[in-house]
């Protein structure tokens, strides 16, 4: 699935190119964003299949219209969340899942982020309200996800107590008058998923409260505007390729799950609207024992929550970098909501970081 992915972005960004890469007969062009007449193409999608450079300024120039469609007509990809039982529904969720994962939108994020970069070169004060209210929330996030692992210890306690002195094979629970119940075993399972949501969603918070490792080389012998190159270059380069993969595999790895047939990575969008007709819901539940959890693709939208999540953090870093950069030394960890540890070691440890 994964190696398809990389596929079809090979092909969107080949397709057509003249040369070695060519791999389609020249067609006649009618239309700007879509062909006016049958057996034509769009004169936008001749562009892009010039070769790499036009590929770029293609999607480039397509994506401010892309977003204004989007958010115009949201029927076309949100139908489906009323009623999944008309072909357009369906199609709709096919164009969910495939824009989802398409350099369509990674452009469009790309004019996003350059329109608030450029926005906070001409004014730090909205850029640095940008990063503040982004930490803001990456901190609220964290900070209530970090609460599974004390559910997680009581609901393990609560377990051994169940199982080992009250001998109870299965727990109900029925707060709204709708009783749940399941095997034990299903409640031991379920405690990975508590440590999921940790892991998950708390990288962006431990991000910010500066308790991830970091591996120290060069870093803590040079000087305060080289540190923030430094924070830049890792952000751009290092954490959002690594993000974007995640997210990649992991989208089609959630949908896998949620419907059926699967759709392919390597589909074109003309493929998948045909397909969609027999797009159904089957959410798999399959577990590890027989009376198991067995609500496992809920890890799976963990993986993209959690691929969001530092991904949007990654971004706010490098702005965050950026500005202090601009703004001397005195600005480095300017309003950086922090928790106050209570262990003076502790936050030594977390201010070098």
């Amino acid at each position: 699935m994964f190696c398809g992915m990389i596929l079809r972005m090979g092909r969107a960004a080949s397709k057509g190119f003249p040369g070695e890469f060519g791999m389609e007969e020249d067609a006649a062009c009618t239309g700007f964003f879509a062909p006016a007449e049958e057996g034509t193409r769009a004169c936008l999608d001749a562009f892009r299949d010039g070769g790499p450079i036009q590929w770029v300024l293609g999607h480039l120039f397509e994506a401010p219209f892309n977003l204004v469609f989007a958010l115009s007509d949201p029927s076309s990809w949100l139908a489906w969340t009323q009623d999944f039982s008309e072909p357009e529904s369906k199609q709709s969720l096919v164009r969910l899942i495939y824009y989802g994962a398409s350099a369509e939108l990674f452009f469009v994020l790309f004019w996003i982020f350059a329109g608030i970069t450029i926005g906070g070169y001409f004014s730090r004060r909205f850029l640095w309200s940008i990063v503040r209210g982004t930490e803001s929330t990456m901190n609220v996030i964290g900070r209530v996800a970090a609460w599974a692992g004390l559910l997680m210890v009581l609901q393990q306690v609560l377990i051994v107590f169940l199982q080992r002195i009250f001998r109870v094979s299965e727990i109900s629970i029925g707060p709204f008058g709708t009783t749940f119940t399941r095997d034990l075993s299903w409640y031991s399972e379920e405690l990975k998923l508590y440590n999921a949501i940790i892991v998950c969603l708390c990288v962006a918070w431990t991000f910010i409260q500066g308790g991830h490792v970091r591996v120290d080389l060069v870093y803590s012998a040079v000087g305060h505007r080289t540190k923030r190159a430094i924070d830049m270059f890792g952000s751009l380069f290092f954490m959002v390729p690594a993000l974007v993969l995640i997210w990649l595999y992991g989208w089609f790895y959630l949908w896998g799950s949620l419907i059926s047939p699967r759709l392919g990575a390597d589909m074109t969008l003309d493929t998948l609207l045909t397909r969609s007709r027999g797009v159904r819901w089957n959410v798999e539940t399959i577990g590890f024992s027989p009376n198991g959890f067995d609500a496992y693709w809920m890890f799976k939208v963990l993986i993209a929550l959690f691929a969001v999540t530092a991904m949007v953090q990654a971004v706010n870093f490098f702005w965050r970098s950026w500005l202090e950069y601009r703004e001397g030394e005195l600005s480095a960890g300017r309003y950086l909501d922090r928790d106050v540890l209570g262990d003076e070691d502790a936050e030594k440890t977390a201010n070098i970081h």
